[in-house]
């Protein structure tokens, strides 16, 4: 099994007013990476104040860690109403990767990165270049329409296109992949975008996939748990998948069925 690696910032998160707890792609996709049993390395970010706390909670994972830390981690709140809808607010901006931060070095065994960001311009193209030289990228939309400033969480289009060249796999929940075709467009307008896959996924509703030459729904069983970090444990899932030597619907079905078991073992 190939070695896979995930990149990104750390969060800092308040669900319902309930305390802070630690998130953000790195956290979530390891965790699924754990129950998948797959071989991999996180390159995670965060502000100095958590940098040890954070690196405890990691470390107990079991997998290799690269944590870097500078100013503040990015901190949000999250409320889900009774349908599960979830309104989120940004309460902090953390620092975006930099050159300084050299993820190079731990990346060099690996062929396969999930890059989670958690907002626009968390990854400057200059940074995503660096990453996906000579290794295949799946990125998490929340990098592209997640607009990076204080407030209710806001969703646009306006992102720089030059990131998507150095990206293989594109993953989008249904309202950012909305946000990037307008109210009226159709989902498989995002070919357009010029990425080789993408992927839309819609919560207990499955997913799209989308390649050159194919669109094609994958459904998934239903379950109940909180979502939060979903979406990080369906990519890795995807990424495993693919690195394996699965086509890209048998990737999403895994990447789906791995989902579904983890919010049914989650407790409620």
């Amino acid at each position: 099994m190939r070695p896979l690696a995930v990149i990104g910032p750390l969060a800092r998160d308040v669900v319902d007013g309930r305390g802070s707890r630690i998130g953000g792609g790195p956290w979530y996709a390891a965790r699924a990476v754990r129950s998948l049993q797959q071989e991999a390395i996180v390159v995670a970010k965060c502000g100095e104040a958590e940098q040890r706390s954070y690196l405890r909670l990691l470390a107990g994972l079991g997998l290799p860690i690269s944590l870097s830390a500078a100013g503040e981690t990015t901190a949000f709140s999250f409320h889900y109403d009774a349908e599960g809808r979830r309104e989120m607010h940004v309460e902090m901006l953390g620092e975006p990767w930099s050159e300084t931060d050299q993820p190079e070095l731990a990346l060099r065994r690996v062929e396969w990165v999930h890059v989670a960001p958690l907002l626009r311009d968390d990854f400057p193209p200059q940074a995503l270049e660096r990453i996906a030289h000579r290794r295949r990228v799946l990125m998490d939309g929340h990098g592209l329409v997640r607009a990076r400033r204080v407030g209710p969480l806001a969703l646009d289009g306006a992102f720089d296109r030059a990131l998507l060249r150095h990206v293989a796999i594109l993953k989008l929940a249904e309202e950012e992949a909305q946000a990037i075709v307008g109210g009226d467009g159709e989902l498989e307008e995002l070919r357009e975008l010029g990425v080789p896959e993408v992927v839309v996924t819609f919560g207990a509703g499955g997913s799209l996939v989308l390649t050159r030459d194919a669109a094609v729904r994958v459904t998934t069983r239903p379950a109940r748990g909180d979502p939060t970090g979903a979406g990080d444990a369906f990519s890795v899932a995807y990424l495993s998948a693919r690195a394996g030597g699965h086509r890209p619907i048998s990737a999403a079905r895994r990447a789906s069925a791995l989902v579904s078991a983890l919010l049914s073992a989650a407790p409620r």
